[in-house]
């Protein structure tokens, strides 16, 4: 049993086929193909069903490729220690993000990692929550930009701001004459709100109950949904709707599109972490992506530096 063969059999469960995870690998298929099938000979047990079109993991396979899964992370620690004069700060960092995260953040965090770690490059991925925590897990990122709520045994997370929430509306909505909107009134118009799936929908109808309610009671009727927040932005500037977006996602010239309220009392807001695996072998990089986003001057935001 060799590294290279645990390689193999992890690029096949992820990829669930032979020639990606072959191109994943650098290998000839019919290389990769020999490998598993002398280790699958080596433990007497059959790691793939080879049946049907889609190669689909074994029981036995699941246990084994979970634990190659912790020998080969246990193996870049020991190249680590083995080199361990390296600087963390040399060699690109696989970093992912929300959607409604990293279009904001990202140019910020991106210019002051050129002055504090030119020769660390950001391999980036933007995704939902838990695609992003999946790939953490599997080793495929270094660590992940999400919003709170988020636990994971194994994860760790550090924060870094709290963001709040406004309520945007079309030119010549009522709404332009109040100087606060609370979330009764919110939950009497027709709302814009990011497609299933996306946390920060979920968050907004979190701190919004008179809105959630009207909407499991109405279904979509009061409720239309978009796929993004660029999008959503041009929605509301149409006058399809008003909707919820975080302070990140307003600019100076919004003003020309459409009009923003702040909520009555405290506004809702989202909480967005670093996370990362508990042993993950390059503090300093993550440090130093923490230090660069709480220097970011992102707008609106409260950053959290304990």
């Amino acid at each position: 049993m060799t590294l290279t063969e645990l390689r193999y059999i992890v690029a096949v469960a992820q990829e669930r086929h032979f020639g990606r995870a072959a191109q994943r690998c650098f290998v000839s298929q019919p290389t990769l193909s020999i490998a598993i099938k002398k280790l699958e000979e080596e433990l007497s047990v059959s790691l793939f069903d080879r049946s049907s079109s889609e190669i689909i993991t074994t029981e036995a396979g699941e246990r084994i490729i979970a634990q190659a899964r912790k020998v080969l992370e246990e193996a870049e620690i020991i190249k680590h220690l083995a080199s361990e004069e390296q600087n963390e700060l040399e060699g690109a960092f696989k970093l992912g993000l929300i959607f409604t995260v990293a279009p904001y953040l990202l140019p910020k965090l991106i210019v002051s990692l050129r002055e504090t770690a030119p020769k660390m490059p950001l391999m980036l991925d933007e995704n939902y929550t838990q695609a992003l925590t999946e790939a953490l897990k599997r080793g495929d990122l270094d660590a992940i930009i999400v919003a709170e709520p988020f636990h994971e045994p194994g994860i760790i997370s550090m924060p870094l701001y709290d963001e709040p929430f406004f309520v945007i509306v079309p030119k010549r909505h009522p709404f332009e004459e109040l100087d606060a909107v609370d979330t009764q009134e919110l939950s009497e118009e027709q709302v814009l709100l990011l497609t299933e799936g996306n946390c920060m929908r979920d968050q907004v109808l979190d701190s919004c109950s008179e809105l959630a309610s009207r909407q499991k009671i109405m279904g979509l009727t009061n409720t239309l949904q978009g796929s993004s927040i660029n999008t959503i932005r041009h929605m509301v500037a149409s006058g399809l709707g008003i909707s919820v977006l975080p302070a990140t996602a307003l600019t100076e010239n919004d003003h020309m599109l459409f009009s923003i309220i702040p909520f009555k009392g405290k506004a809702p807001e989202r909480r967005i972490v670093l996370a990362y695996r508990r042993n993950f072998i390059r503090p300093k990089a993550l440090s130093t992506i923490r230090n660069a986003i709480l220097q970011s001057q992102l707008a609106g935001v409260t950053f959290l530096k304990d």
